[in-house]
Formats: C-alpha cells, sequence, structure tokens
C-alpha cells in the first residue's frame, strides 16, 4: 500500500483523529502577515479544519488533497469544493497570497523536495507568506503503511535557501507539552523576487 492508498482506506479514521486538533497559535502566526479577503491554499488539506477555520476568518481558500476519500469528508466538512490533485500537478502562476502547509509535505522523499517546492513557490505571489511544517529527525523511509520524511533544523534551512526564492522570517521547534505526537520543525518564509 502506498501512502495516497492509506489516506484513501483510513480516511475516516484520520478525519477524526485530526479535525479538532488545536493548531490555532500556528494559524495566528501564520495569518500575521495577511489580510481579510486574501487568497490561501491549504496544501494537503486532509481533513479541511484549517481550511474552515481560514474561511469563517474571511480569506478566500482554496483546499487541495491528493486524496480522493479525504477530498470527500473535506467538501462534507467546509461546505467549499476541495481541489483533488497532487502537488505534482499544480499548475498555478502567483495565484495565492498563502500558502499554509501543515504536515502536507511530510510524505514526500527528500529526492523529490526541490521540484515540489517549485510548485509551491510557482503557486505563491512574490511576497505572499507560505507556511510548512515537518517531522523533526533523520528517519526517511516507511513507517508502518506510510513514506515518512523527517528533517533536522540545519537540512531544512538549507534545503529552503537553496531554492533563491525564499526569505525565512521563522524557523522553530514544537513547543514542550504541545499536542502533537511527534516532534515538529515549523517554519514561515516570504517569497521574495
Amino acid at each position: 500500500m502506498d501512502t495516497l492508498e492509506y489516506y484513501d482506506k483510513y480516511a475516516s479514521k484520520i478525519f477524526e483523529d485530526t479535525v479538532d486538533l488545536d493548531v490555532e497559535e500556528l494559524r495566528a502566526e501564520f495569518l500575521k502577515d495577511l489580510e481579510e479577503g486574501d487568497t490561501i491554499l491549504d496544501l494537503g488539506c486532509g481533513s479541511g479544519r484549517d481550511s474552515l477555520a481560514f474561511y469563517e476568518l474571511g480569506y478566500d481558500v482554496t483546499p487541495l488533497d491528493a486524496s480522493e476519500e479525504m477530498c470527500k469528508l473535506a467538501e462534507i466538512h467546509t461546505g467549499l469544493e476541495v481541489l483533488q490533485m497532487s502537488y505534482e500537478e499544480m499548475e498555478f502562476d502567483e495565484v495565492f497570497d498563502g500558502i499554509w502547509g501543515h504536515e502536507a509535505l511530510i510524505h514526500v522523499p527528500e529526492s523529490e523536495m526541490n521540484t515540489v517546492l517549485e510548485k509551491i513557490l510557482n503557486a505563491l505571489c512574490v511576497d505572499g507568506i507560505l507556511f510548512l511544517s515537518f517531522l523533526e529527525g533523520d528517519f526517511e523511509g516507511s513507517r508502518g503503511e506510510r513514506f515518512i520524511s523527517e528533517y533536522t533544523k540545519e537540512r531544512l534551512e538549507r534545503l529552503l535557501n537553496e531554492t533563491g526564492r525564499l526569505q525565512i522570517m521563522k524557523l522553530w521547534e514544537q513547543p514542550e507539552g504541545h499536542r502533537e505526537s511527534e516532534n515538529q520543525l515549523y517554519v514561515l518564509a516570504k517569497k521574495i523576487s
């Protein structure tokens, strides 16, 4: 089973496990440099939890997920149309003021990350805000039924700087006592011309 099949097979359980996860502080950090009405792409939207929160705050949100079953559940939960596509299929040209990717890239192999980041940066307007979170560590490979890529702070910083199109505004570790089960790294960056 590949990772996409995993999300299709266990969509209901994943929805239940993630729909109420409190990431309000992270969303607030992302929204600091955005204004009501701005366009946001929610990468790997999963349950639609964050898409719905952004929509209710007055943002123009586009949820996107590769899993057909997750898309169906997110549409029911949010009432928004969800784009079903992989990151590699994205063909946006500077459409979004902000791109939100909470745990969106944790299944992307490091060897494919430059290509995926290129697609993401093409979709982001100049001066647009990018939020991404990654699992912290040194592991890459199958864990259970899913492929996982972890990053150290140094590797992540190097990877983002190598794009030549991002200014890292903040790169931080998950606070102590945070509810998410695995250690995470968060990055907030601005697209530069």
